[in-house]
């Protein structure tokens, strides 16, 4: 992980927010590479999600709400962790994170405060509150303003436009939501990187089930499968992926059952994307209804899969992680490459090399999806190496017989392997290497 953070900040894929005043926890910056990193995985996402099925459409909900929707979720009383704090230096922590609060302990030990800790290790700390996760923003011009929160999830803005939705497209269960947004929650300890922060990105869908077709629960296991499918597809590990089922005392209060695909990260087993039954619980609590294909009234169950956006780029970039001899590359699929291709001169210092090449990434630019680099600094090698770290798929080079044979050589970054291709079919070489 040491390297992944120093990696992110070196090669402008992550930044602490607000660096130069010290920076704010929880809360985080991304960079040229790393805004097209993030781009790309939500682009694959509504690509499977929307584009690519018939029964599911888009939506971009506001982030403020009217707070009746949260009271009416029931967010306001019971989407909460248990907080504890340290009766010697006043930190507070998620009473549920054994291995953090075992961590702090062992720091106050190492900080030759045995003395200050009693016998039993449990009386550090107070008696677990309930700390509400919602973040508070206030609205008007003048005193009193109106109290309004920061959307915790993005989930429901997707079940207030139910109605909307369903008048407008006509579109009938089964059928789902797809929809992309920031999320705020005032985290008690925000950590690890990424992986757990105040501000974050949520990819999310919302599917409408008649009840009465849920034959044991087939829709919740169909979509276990797809998720499951989607990641693979896009190079993570199966090793590193696994399925963990909620025990019913850890269950959400609007959950029937629930799934959490984890990975394996550095810092243990950690969940990045959620399958959840929902039940009726969301429509009924905004007393929304829909009619089945008899015309008859009813409150469709919700199947939902909730990715973190931040979290699946932190894994991504986690997995695709390589070293190899003395090179360090990023063994990204092309489809998530922040870089599809680079486009190098030979020598910087000949006009005739730097001119094709030139013409080369404008003509790529054009027919190619997504960001194409040119570098013309330092040597070739140094260039390969610049580009192997943040995951370029393929390099360009230009060089003298490019100027005799219109071909130019194409290195892939996982095999470094180099190949003679002519220019006019560059375009459509590179494509099939995206796919």
């Amino acid at each position: 992980m040491e390297k992944i953070v120093a990696l992110c900040k070196r090669r402008g894929f992550i930044f602490q927010g607000s660096e130069i005043y010290g920076g704010i926890t929880g809360f985080w910056d991304y960079g040229p590479l790393g805004v097209e990193l993030k781009n790309n995985i939500k682009r694959e996402w509504w690509k499977n999600m929307v584009y690519g099925r018939d029964d599911v459409v888009g939506l971009d909900a506001a982030i403020i709400m009217n707070p009746q929707v949260w009271e009416a979720s029931g967010h306001t009383t019971a989407f909460s962790d248990p907080l504890v704090e340290c009766k010697i230096c006043h930190k507070r922590f998620r009473f549920d994170k054994h291995k953090e609060r075992k961590s702090h302990l062992d720091s106050h030990v190492l900080k030759d405060e045995p003395e200050s800790l009693p016998d039993d290790e449990n009386a550090i700390w107070t008696e677990p509150k309930e700390f509400n996760l919602l973040v508070e923003a206030f609205l008007g011009v003048t005193e009193p303003k109106q109290k309004v929160y920061l959307r915790g999830e993005i989930t429901q803005g997707v079940f207030v436009n139910f109605k909307n939705v369903v008048d407008s497209t006509r579109i009938k269960i089964p059928f789902g939501i797809a929809q992309i947004g920031k999320a705020f929650r005032n985290e008690i300890t925000p950590g690890n990187f990424t992986f757990r922060s105040r501000e974050f990105e949520q990819m999310e869908l919302e599917f409408f089930i008649n009840p009465e077709d849920e034959e044991g629960n087939k829709w919740f296991e169909y979509w276990k499968d797809e998720r499951m499918k989607w990641y693979l597809s896009l190079g993570i590990r199966e090793e590193n992926l696994r399925f963990r089922k909620h025990e019913t005392n850890e269950l959400a209060h609007y959950a029937k059952m629930a799934e959490d695909i984890e990975y394996h990260s550095s810092f243990g087993w950690s969940e990045f994307e959620g399958i959840h039954h929902r039940g009726n619980w969301d429509l009924s609590q905004h007393k929304l209804t829909d009619t089945d294909d008899k015309g008859e009234e009813i409150t469709p169950y919700v199947i939902e899969t909730s990715g973190g956006v931040d979290r699946s780029m932190l894994f991504f970039l986690v997995d695709s992680y390589c070293e190899e001899n003395d090179r360090v590359f990023l063994k990204l699929h092309p489809k998530l490459a922040p870089v599809k291709a680079a486009v190098f001169p030979l020598l910087a210092n000949k006009p005739e090399l730097v001119s094709v090449a030139k013409s080369i990434h404008a003509e790529l630019k054009n027919s190619i999806d997504g960001f194409i680099a040119f570098d013309d600094r330092g040597n070739i090698g140094k260039r390969y190496f610049a580009q192997d770290e943040i995951g370029t798929p393929y390099c360009i080079t230009v060089d003298f017989k490019s100027l005799e044979d219109k071909t130019v050589t194409v290195r892939d970054r996982d095999t470094t392997r180099q190949e003679r291709v002519k220019i006019d079919s560059l375009s459509d070489y590179l494509k099939k290497g995206y796919k």
